[in-house]
């Protein structure tokens, strides 16, 4: 006798709903929700410009994580009065947000752009680090100090830190733009120019799997 259908939790079925309808509707979620956000990540580049500097980063061998530690990138960080680094990501993104007394976010809507998403609890949307911390660490942040890796790992002057679906953020885990890339594929130019000029403000290397990459989506850049 066949197996009796397991009923999904609440949860469970809105975050599969939701994560399917983007998947084949792309913005339609946008559309119908509106603006996603005032505002969006600092620095992303023109695409002259991200050539120009993708074509200077450095190309090397994947380097070791021996001795690697998400602790050794200290996040996240107080930005400004109650707020730390998350909050402000989450404020900066966030359409309608509202956050009590120690700036924890109790109100908003959440546009993912790696995915088409939209969710309205902050619980269910992550901080992407566009370049991971992992990634960082195997591209030359090994040597860092402890306080420059601080100051990568919370870094809002360029676009390293994004609002995105919490579990589509895990499942790209610490991946370069050769074995992940945002499964919303219109985004997937502006993913590129933001990884690039993460990885030429703060010195990092790539492989020549991941430059291959990045070179494929910039093309697919209109400007």
């Amino acid at each position: 006798m066949p197996n009796a259908p397991v009923t999904p939790t609440p949860r469970t079925s809105r975050r599969a709903a939701a994560i399917a309808v983007a998947a084949l509707a792309g913005t339609i979620l946008a559309v119908v929700n509106g603006p996603a956000a005032s505002a969006a990540p600092a620095g992303i580049p023109s695409k002259a410009t991200a050539q120009s500097q993708l074509n200077t980063l450095t190309v090397a061998a994947q380097g070791s994580m021996a001795g690697y530690s998400r602790d050794l990138f200290p996040h996240w960080i107080t930005i400004t009065g109650a707020c730390n680094t998350r909050e402000q990501v989450l404020k900066r993104d966030g359409t309608s947000v509202v956050v009590d007394s120690s700036c924890a976010a109790t109100s908003g809507r959440w546009y993912s752009p790696y995915d088409g998403a939209t969710w309205y609890a902050a619980s269910d949307v992550d901080i992407d680090h566009v370049v991971p911390l992992a990634e960082a660490w195997r591209s030359g942040a090994n040597s860092w100090t402890t306080s420059r890796r601080q100051s990568f790992a919370n870094d809002l002057t360029r676009p390293q830190l994004i609002a995105v679906t919490d579990n589509v953020n895990q499942a790209k885990g610490d991946q370069d733009p050769s074995t992940w890339q945002p499964p919303l594929t219109s985004y997937r130019c502006t993913y590129s120019k933001m990884w690039i000029t993460v990885k030429y403000n703060w010195g990092l290397t790539l492989q020549s799997t991941e430059k291959s990459a990045l070179q494929s989506m910039l093309n697919a850049c209109v400007y």
